[in-house]
């Protein structure tokens, strides 16, 4: 009797361990679950594993609200950054912008933009007070007593028009900067002056350098040297004076050098800093990358259409081009593709210019056309692809070295077709390709280029998401990088330089990026 009582007792202890140990056991899982559901983080979760799960995001208000994927539109906004939330990376901390935004997305351009909250950061600019020879004064300017800057409210100094205006980026940023300190100002910036270059993120030196190329390259007969040279020269001595280039050795500065032959003569002295251009065609790569410089759009020198009502059939020409034919070595592509089309029915190919009346008739024909060429030619960039896009013409492009504007938030396949040089240069390869596009997909890239144009537009004052706010978030993207370069130059400062007269080792281009 004692033995069948002992062997109850155990069966019941080994049932009440085991229930012991399975309760244990789900109350261990259902905190897990509930823990990882309040991280905040729900991209880091396998939904596979968890029951009717569903993405989630965080409204404004602290509120949690369900997503499913359908809810992303593929055609709207930019795929590079269009991505399942359960695809995102984590959030990165921005050396700019510290707050945390709620994205959605614009329909005006159809990119994504963030809806910051009233204590976003902006990029903090300090500019030098240059003289106005080196920038308004170059438009005729005369300043008026001791003012180094016009007063923008009452009359803002023209800029030349024609092919001048595709480069004249250094103008509209500088317009934007002097904007951003008026009491009454409105608009959103993405950038704002500061007067103290201690609190700076960057420092902005306000040279016109391509207009100071485009007017003043040539000597006049009783001087050595061009006003364009002289005015390199000086700005050169001038930075390198100043305790702002001292205490960095340049890396925190940023210059625009749009046109490929501005700052010919400076470049050279004034690598470290940061330089806004079109491409990177004339510069060696340890002076300009894409790792240490901004790319900007050009501005378009043709009329944009506004009111696109244009259909893939209302559009008869098939493939545009009109330009320079004959260029440097690196535009032999042109030429080649001249005698491969010139006769093709649906095809314009033909030589132009801004003369007689050239800028007019590039528009017409771009605005009637279903692709349009963008070539490489003296450079690998020109502002032909930004006259397509202002003409809502799907961009060929053609160029292998090419570098495009904002390209780590833009996806350019979603409206411009890429083809190699080698391969456009085969018998009908170029044609083939292009009239094997289905009209839907014309459509949809027709329909993509008229949400990002605005992505394009110089304009003052500027507005959110155009191009003057969108080099300023570019730039803003690369001051960590900088940040973190300056720091990295300083670690041996202390035992390599003369601390008693402000001496510091700075290291040569190639081996600083």
């Amino acid at each position: 009797m004692a033995e069948k009582n002992a062997s109850s007792l155990g069966i019941f202890s080994r049932n009440s361990l085991f229930c012991l140990f399975t309760i244990i056991s789900v109350m261990f899982i259902l905190s897990w679950f509930f823990v990882l559901r309040s991280t905040g983080h729900p991209h880091y979760i396998d939904h596979n594993l968890l029951p009717n799960s569903k993405l989630l995001a965080t409204s404004e208000n602290g509120d949690s609200t369900t997503h499913s994927q359908k809810d992303v539109e593929p055609s709207t906004g930019n795929r590079s950054i269009l991505v399942d939330i359960e695809e995102e990376e984590a959030p990165q901390e921005n050396a700019i912008t510290q707050s945390k935004d709620e994205v959605k997305c614009n329909p005006n351009n159809g990119v994504l933009v963030a809806q910051e909250k009233e204590n976003k950061v902006v990029l903090k600019v300090f500019m030098y007070d240059l003289p106005p020879k080196f920038h308004f004064g170059l438009l005729d300017w005369k300043a008026q007593g001791d003012s180094v800057w016009p007063d923008i409210r009452s009359k803002i100094p023209d800029y030349p028009g024609g092919l001048n205006l595709q480069h004249s980026i250094e103008y509209w940023l500088t317009l934007d900067l002097l904007a951003s300190q008026l009491p009454d100002a409105q608009n959103a910036h993405s950038a704002i002056r500061v007067y103290n270059s201690s609190e700076a993120d960057i420092i902005f030196v306000p040279f016109f350098s391509s207009l100071c190329y485009n007017r003043y390259s040539k000597a006049d007969p009783h001087h050595k040297k061009s006003r364009n040279k002289l005015l390199q020269e000086e700005l050169v001595r001038f930075l390198t004076a100043q305790k702002e280039w001292k205490r960095s050795g340049g890396y925190d500065h940023l210059i625009v050098a749009h046109h490929p032959n501005s700052l010919l003569d400076a470049r050279m002295k004034l690598w470290p800093a940061t330089f806004i251009l079109a491409d990177f065609g004339r510069y060696p790569p340890n002076i300009a990358n894409v790792e240490k410089d901004v790319i900007a759009p050009y501005k378009h020198v043709i009329r944009s259409k506004v009111n696109d009502s244009s259909d893939f059939d209302s559009r008869p020409t098939l493939l545009y081009f009109q330009g320079a034919i004959y260029r440097k070595a690196g535009g032999f592509v042109r030429q080649e593709l001249f005698y491969l089309l010139k006769d093709e029915k649906d095809v314009h190919f033909a030589f132009g210019s801004v003369q007689k009346d050239g800028i007019k008739k590039a528009t017409r024909g771009m605005h009637s056309s279903k692709f349009c060429l963008n070539i490489a030619g003296d450079t690998p960039s020109s502002n032909r692809l930004f006259d397509a896009i202002a003409s809502h013409c799907v961009p060929v492009i053609i160029s292998d070295d090419i570098e495009l504007p904002y390209e780590d938030v833009v996806d350019y396949s979603q409206f411009c077709i890429f083809v190699r040089s080698r391969d456009a240069l085969k018998e009908k390869f170029l044609l083939n390709l292009i009239r094997s596009i289905r009209k839907d997909d014309w459509t949809r890239m027709w329909q993509k280029l008229k949400e990002v144009e605005n992505l394009y537009e110089f304009q003052y004052p500027s507005k959110e998401g155009d191009a003057v706010q969108m080099i300023w978030q570019a730039v803003a993207r690369k001051v960590p990088a900088i940040r973190m370069k300056l720091h990295k130059s300083r670690r041996f400062s202390r035992s390599l330089a003369r601390s008693d007269r402000g001496l510091r080792l700075i290291p040569s281009p190639s081996n600083f990026w």
